[in-house]
């Protein structure tokens, strides 16, 4: 049996870990640690780990280095041959952990292995909706505009495979090795998926459940779109240093992509000019997103312009029909395995 280190990265989270923990500690799989980077935290997040027993849970500290500096801390100080990483804000299912390192035995072609999620709110309640990404055929296309891994809390990885991206601190701050970019503070994780896919052989696939609970989280670095979109397009040019082709044929159509998703966010956020913009740069960016996905291209300019024209109120009424709508229903694929418009 795989021995499976499981990364919960935390800064200030002191609310939310115990929820993370628990749903780490409650895998059915045998064969695993916990390791709680507490990242610079000034609340009690420490303590809260402080507080379990369970022999399986390690607590590492460091100085406040950012997102990606704690996983890349947990990597390193991990005994694991399969990586999973499970941000303080989500849960996991309790099976999540066995699944996906069976689904990594059983194929040693595939380097990181993900699932779907479902949505919570701010409170850890189900909000009734989840994603039902691409499973099979992740290309960097797909990543680049879908990215079907999603969110930080669905991937399992081989050592291995992380060991392929490897490379020193980009501003040499200190002499360890990283996984992930820390000069990013946004748009980390498709980096590193989109790394993965473009320097090395390793595969991308999927396992068709929702295996994660994704918090929706207002007040977090989602939220904050103009921001997201800078760190984005930071993401893209570093991309292109080492696969300027790939970028210079896709980069437009990846934009349009990105903007639409934050177009949807700024819908979320009930901000009608950024939805406006976004929306409508997204279009001009590449219109064939609009012939590869029209259903959801039209949606969203359709809810850019209502929220644009009739008001924050009026928007949210009609917004909680619908919802009430779809959560009485089947619940809609997310081709993109971004939260849609809550």
């Amino acid at each position: 049996m795989t021995f499976c280190t499981i990364v919960i990265p935390v800064y200030n989270g002191e609310d939310m870990l115990a929820a993370a923990i628990e749903s780490a500690l409650a895998q059915t799989y045998d064969h695993f640690e916990v390791l709680v980077v507490d990242d610079g935290s000034t609340d009690g997040s420490a303590d809260v780990a402080r507080r379990y027993t369970d022999p399986r849970l390690r607590l590492f500290q460091q100085q406040n280095g950012g997102l990606n500096a704690a996983r890349n801390a947990g990597i390193r100080e991990g005994r694991g041959d399969y990586i999973g990483l499970l941000d303080a804000d989500d849960i996991w299912e309790p099976t999540k952990l066995a699944k996906h390192a069976a689904h990594l035995d059983a194929k040693p072609e595939v380097g990181l292995s993900f699932s779907g999620s479902w949505m919570m709110d701010e409170a850890g309640r189900p909000t009734g909706l989840k994603q039902s990404p691409q499973i099979e055929g992740i290309t960097p296309l797909v990543l680049v505009t879908r990215n079907p891994v999603g969110n930080g809390s669905t991937p399992l990885l081989r050592r291995t495979a992380l060991d392929a991206i490897a490379h020193p601190h980009p501003q040499g701050k200190h002499d360890q090795t990283c996984w992930f970019d820390e000069e990013l503070r946004q748009s980390t994780d498709i980096e590193c998926w989109l790394r993965l896919s473009l320097k090395t052989s390793w595969r991308i696939e999927g396992i068709d459940e929702a295996l994660t609970g994704y918090r929706i989280n207002p007040h977090g670095l989602s939220a904050n779109v103009t921001r997201q979109l800078e760190t984005w397009t930071q993401m893209i040019e570093k991309t292109a240093l080492y696969a300027p082709d790939f970028i210079a044929e896709h980069g437009a159509l990846a934009k349009a992509y990105q903007l639409r998703y934050l177009a949807r966010r700024a819908v979320s956020l009930r901000e009608p000019t950024l939805a406006w913009s976004f929306a409508t740069r997204s279009l001009r960016s590449s219109p064939r997103i609009l012939t590869e996905q029209p259903i959801k291209t039209i949606t969203t300019l359709g809810a850019a312009t209502v929220l644009r024209i009739c008001g924050r109120r009026t928007y949210a009424a009609i917004e909680n029909i619908l919802l009430g709508m779809a959560k009485r229903g089947s619940t809609a694929p997310n081709p993109e395995n971004r939260p849609a418009p809550a």
